[in-house]
């Protein structure tokens, strides 16, 4: 997403800071339709783009202290985006190429080894493909006013997963890890998002549970691993955060993501985790296929 730079620009949020603070918020109808275009918009433009992504997963006990090894993996990652027939936004994804696992190069047994089970999945939905309009419908949008502080050109918008009546169940990884699991179908979940106000950028998204979650468990797995009819999710929050990375040969500036910070609380049988992951060494692909940083 392009930006501008210098005094100008500068000068511009300042009046516009100043401004927000005697307004009340935009139509929030306009404001998901500019976010909508700006985020199909970074996605096309995305497709370009790849960088390092490093994963740090920590088993934790249910008093947050920390169980076990940390792992870390490292990933080449970028985004690939379907554009739709031409009705509407169509559906981005995250690929990633895994290059190390705690610091050293995976090999062929860790495809299936236990210890990959908490490894981001290789192919996962882009997490802002809630905001465009072919999914909003799954969602209750409000908002929330206008950012204070640090945030103070931010326009906030809330959000509510509205198929709260969904009941999740207990499957075995699709990924095929040994005594690995997961749930189908997202949980009930509440979250805010945070956009420039004057460019209509995602700049913060966060995300949490609402409330304790019973996932239910299917009898077959409750008789061939001895769980009991349910497991309790018990939080799971996540925080992404975006910061501008700046390209030359062309110059362009492209709002990006710097960090995603997740905590799973469970109890039941399953492992809580708490996870962060950090996004660096962008580099972009211009004509010719030339890789510039």
């Amino acid at each position: 997403m392009r930006r501008s730079f210098g005094l100008t620009a500068a000068a511009a949020l300042t009046v516009l800071a100043a401004g927000l603070a005697a307004q009340t918020p935009p139509d929030l109808g306009e404001v998901l339709a500019r976010v909508g275009e700006r985020i199909a918009e970074y996605y096309k433009r995305a497709q370009n783009v790849i960088c390092l992504e490093k994963s740090t997963m920590q088993p934790i006990g249910w008093n947050w202290s920390p169980e076990g090894f940390t792992r870390v993996t490292e990933s080449e990652l970028h985004i690939e985006w379907d554009a739709g027939d031409g009705d509407g936004p169509g559906e981005a994804r995250v690929v990633r190429e895994l290059r190390k696992i705690n610091g050293r190069a995976p090999r062929e047994k860790d495809k299936k080894d236990r210890a990959a089970c908490t490894d981001p999945n290789p192919l996962s939905p882009e997490p802002l493909v809630f905001l465009l309009p072919s999914h909003r419908s799954e969602y209750k949008f409000t908002s929330a006013g206008i950012g204070k502080g640090k945030d103070r050109n931010t326009l906030i918008i809330d959000y509510t997963f509205v198929a709260a009546e969904r009941k999740p169940q207990l499957i075995a990884d699709p990924g095929g890890h040994e005594d690995c699991y997961d749930w189908s179908g997202p949980l009930a979940a509440k979250g805010r998002v945070w956009v420039d106000a004057n460019t209509y950028d995602v700049v913060r998204v966060e995300r949490r549970t609402l409330g304790p979650l019973d996932v239910r468990v299917p009898i077959a797995l409750q008789q061939r691993r001895s769980f009991g009819d349910r497991v309790v999710v018990e939080r799971e929050d996540l925080t992404i955060r975006y910061k501008i990375v700046a390209f030359t040969d062309p110059e362009e500036a492209m709002l990006l993501p710097e960090s995603i910070d997740e905590l799973i609380l469970v109890h039941g049988g399953l492992q809580s985790t708490r996870r962060s992951q950090t996004f660096s060494d962008y580099r972009r692909f211009v004509t010719g296929a030339r890789l510039i940083k």
